[in-house]
């Protein structure tokens, strides 16, 4: 087999005697490549290696961006004052890179303002046009009906 490592030489050595240089250098002798001729083995730390690559890993996972979705509750006879409040918070949220799901709750019979629910949620993707794009566009669910605004990269 073939021995590969830092501070060691390469070449080509038996199974017992490259397990004996392992030993003596006190590291570990791994197996990289099976399937070439002859096959290749590295002597490391092992134990170090393993720890290398779990810190690789937490830093990958501490770079990648995480997706918070902000909620925004609406009624189908929002006023408008009530409707810019909301409005200024999603703006915030879209600001910050957060997705915004807006929703329109229907309690009651104000089910029957289906209509209205989702003129009220277009007219708030109108006014995010500029903050963000609707990713998905009024959808009805029981009594709630929403929409998901992504914010613009």
């Amino acid at each position: 087999m073939r021995i590969v490592g830092e501070n060691i030489e390469s070449g080509i050595f038996n199974i017992k005697d490259a397990l004996k240089l392992a030993n003596s250098l006190e590291l570990d002798l791994v197996e990289i490549s099976p399937s070439a001729n002859p096959p290749v083995c590295k002597i490391i730390d092992y134990q170090k290696f393993l720890y290398e690559q779990k810190k690789k890993q937490k830093e990958m996972k501490a770079k990648s961006t995480k997706i918070v979705v902000k909620e925004i509750r609406l009624g189908p006879q929002t006023d408008d004052h009530d409707f810019n409040f909301k409005l200024k918070h999603a703006i915030r949220f879209l600001q910050e890179g957060n997705k915004v799901k807006v929703e329109v709750f229907f309690r009651g019979r104000t089910i029957i303002y289906k209509d209205q629910g989702e003129t009220q949620l277009l007219k708030f993707a109108e006014a995010l046009l500029e903050y963000g794009k609707p990713e998905m566009l009024p959808k009805l669910e029981g009594k709630k009906m929403m929409m998901i605004i992504a914010p613009k990269k």
